[in-house]
């Protein structure tokens, strides 16, 4: 990731105003997973600490990540790329326990007869786990080419943008959207993707290829819901684990 000091004049402004466009993109995923959950909270006909051990881990990461995410931007737009370095390794760790304690909970949400009356369980738990598990594969593709910082950004910004959908079902209308509210999940995660393919047009000329990726994600995580959802295989499975 270019500091930039090393980058020639006539690209600076360029390069800081995509800096400045990524962190505007991290405060607005933060204010409205926190907006989300503070409705949910407002909502709720149970005390925070009635729920199960597992949700608080659930929280506590996804909150964490979220907060990091904000604060890896900020210090790149400072130009403080060493610490944004060094604070990575630690938001590997972040990821990896959200991949395992997404799907933990949701399971754990079955069990516990906690799914949302608006979604079929079979529903809830394809879109839960498909969608952190498509959060995982973009956000270790990031890593990996945590040196090529045009993909590293953007394939960063498409996987946060998947874990979304929990928060994005608390704002949305779930109940009057019925079969729609699937869609309209996707719809709201898929326009903050579209508003970086925008900027891109309107800074470069182009779109990086990183969004057609993120964006095939995205697309593909969602376009398998309904057909997993409704697959007797994981009926079965939904039945067995609320039995």
């Amino acid at each position: 990731m270019a500091s930039l000091n090393s980058v020639r004049p006539a690209q600076r402004n360029v390069v800081a105003s995509e800096r400045r466009f990524f962190l505007g993109m991290a405060i607005a995923i933060a204010v409205t997973v926190i907006f989300g959950f503070t409705l949910n909270a407002a909502r709720m006909n149970w005390t925070f600490l009635e729920l199960p051990l597992q949700v608080h881990l659930h929280a506590a990461a996804f909150l964490a990540w979220i907060i990091l995410y904000v604060v890896q931007n900020w210090l790149v737009v400072r130009g403080s790329i060493t610490w944004h370095r060094q604070l990575g390794v630690l938001g590997a760790v972040i990821a990896a326990s959200m991949v395992v304690l997404g799907i933990v909970t949701t399971v754990a949400a079955i069990q516990q007869h906690r799914v949302p009356p608006f979604f079929p369980p079979g529903i809830f738990l394809v879109l839960d786990v498909l969608g952190v598990l498509g959060f995982g594969i973009l956000t270790a593709w990031a890593i990996a080419l945590r040196k090529q910082a045009a993909w590293h950004k953007r394939l960063m910004l498409c996987g946060t943008i998947l874990v979304m959908s929990p928060a994005l079902g608390r704002i949305l209308p779930m109940p009057l959207l019925g079969q729609f509210a699937p869609l309209a999940v996707f719809a709201s995660m898929a326009a903050y993707v579209i508003a970086g393919m925008i900027f891109d047009l309107r800074l470069r000329g182009k779109i990086h290829p990183a969004y057609y990726w993120g964006g095939a994600v995205l697309v593909v995580t969602n376009v398998l819901v309904g057909p997993l959802g409704f697959s007797p295989p994981v009926l079965q499975l939904v039945e067995r684990l609320a039995a």
